[in-house]
Parts: structure tokens; sequence; C-alpha cells
């Protein structure tokens, strides 16, 4: 009988603590938002201080990828999980790792900033392209983190809809920064905002991932959502 409840104790614990690394795990979305709305600002305004602020940062997000990678590595050697608490652990390695993807995209992003200089040839029509991108790439990171908490397969597909727009915005910047003009220093800074346009576009991908455990965690297969890449996307 000692046994027994012995045994029932490490189950209820392991079950705890998978549910606990699975929040902190989802609460890197939330860190995520904070860093592109710092971004996004940084980006509105030519502001080299707040875009050091998202560099610095980035440390926090990558100590929680560690946190949890470890959290649930020492869970798979430890407890032997199977099903869906398998296929749950699997996911979570792979959204926290997508998630610390988006943070980077977000340093990779503020890092152009001071690149452009003080007083950077500004062109309101591309800045105003790429704030909207990252709008848009919110909104799908927000989608993702309430699709998996849910299991909502649909609302995880929906993210492949959603990231077209983030891929359309992304040619306008093409195409925009092909129009600017000839003049080098006008046309140096519009390839730089490129830069941060696919930094952006990459946010939109990640989402997409994310979306795919949603279906592998309900369905026990993974498979790559229909349309979820565009190699013919600039």
């Amino acid at each position: 009988m000692a046994q027994i409840r012995d045994s029932s104790r490490i189950r209820v614990s392991y079950q705890e603590e998978l549910a606990r690394l699975e929040e902190q795990a989802l609460e890197g979305f939330d860190m995520v938002v904070v860093a592109l709305d710092r971004t996004l600002e940084a980006i509105a305004n030519q502001d080299i201080e707040l875009a050091q602020i998202v560099m610095d940062s980035d440390d926090q997000l990558d100590g929680r990828y560690l946190e949890v990678h470890q959290g649930l590595i020492t869970l798979l050697a430890t407890q032997s999980p199977v099903a869906t608490d398998l296929r749950l652990i699997a996911a979570l390695l792979h959204v926290i790792k997508n998630i610390e993807r988006m943070g980077d995209q977000c340093v990779n992003t503020a890092k152009l900033i001071p690149l452009t200089g003080h007083e950077p040839p500004v062109d309101d029509r591309m800045i105003q392209r790429i704030v909207a991108m990252g709008k848009q790439a919110r909104i799908q990171i927000v989608q993702a983190k309430r699709a998996f908490i849910d299991r909502d397969v649909e609302m995880a597909r929906n993210l492949v809809v959603l990231d077209d727009e983030i891929d359309r915005q992304n040619r306008e910047c093409f195409a925009l920064a092909i129009e600017i003009g000839d003049d080098l220093d006008r046309r140096e800074w519009a390839m730089t905002m490129l830069l941060a346009a696919r930094a952006l576009e990459r946010i939109g991908d990640n989402t997409v991932d994310v979306g795919e455990q949603v279906a592998f965690i309900v369905t026990g297969l993974f498979r790559e959502f229909e349309d979820a890449s565009h190699p013919d996307i600039v």
C-alpha cells in the first residue's frame, strides 16, 4: 500500500512539474510581445537607446529557454513519459525554441537601427509598412499562444492565413525599396530596413511552426500545414 501511495505522489509531482514547465514556456510568448513592441517603437522613432534595451533584455528570454529546455529534458530522462505526455513534451521543446528564435529576430531588427545613424534618410512609407508587419506578427504571437493553451487546431491552422498577410507586406517593402530612388544614402537605408522586414516575416513563420505543434499534440501526427511556406516569395 505504501508503494502505491508513493507511486501516486510521484505521478502527481510529475504532472505538476509538466504543467509548470508548459506555463513557463508559454510565458515566453508574452516576453516576445514585450520585445516586439519595443522593437516597433524603436523603428518608428529610429530610437537607438530603445533598440539597445531590446538587445540587452534578450538574456531574459534566453534564460527562460534554457530553464524550460533543461526541465523538459530532465522529465524525459527520469519519468519516461508516454502517449499524450510525450507528445506535449516534444511539442514544448519545439515551441520554446521557436519562442527563443522570435526573440532573436527582435534583436536582429533592433541591431539594424544603430547602423542607420542618428539622422537617417527615413521614408515614412517604409516605416509604416514595417510597423504594420510587426503588428501583424504580434497578432500571430498572441493567437499561437491561445491556440496552444486551448489545443485548438483550427485556430492554429488559421495562422497560415494570417501569415500570408505578413508575406504580402514583405513583398511591398521590397518593391518600395526599389522605388525609393537613386540617392545612395536613402537606398542604403531602405536596404537595411528590408533586413528588418525579413526578420519580422520570420517571426510570422515561427508562429506557424507553433501551430503545427498544436496539431501534433491533438492528432499525434506531425504534418506541415498546407501553404505554410511560399518559396516563390522574395
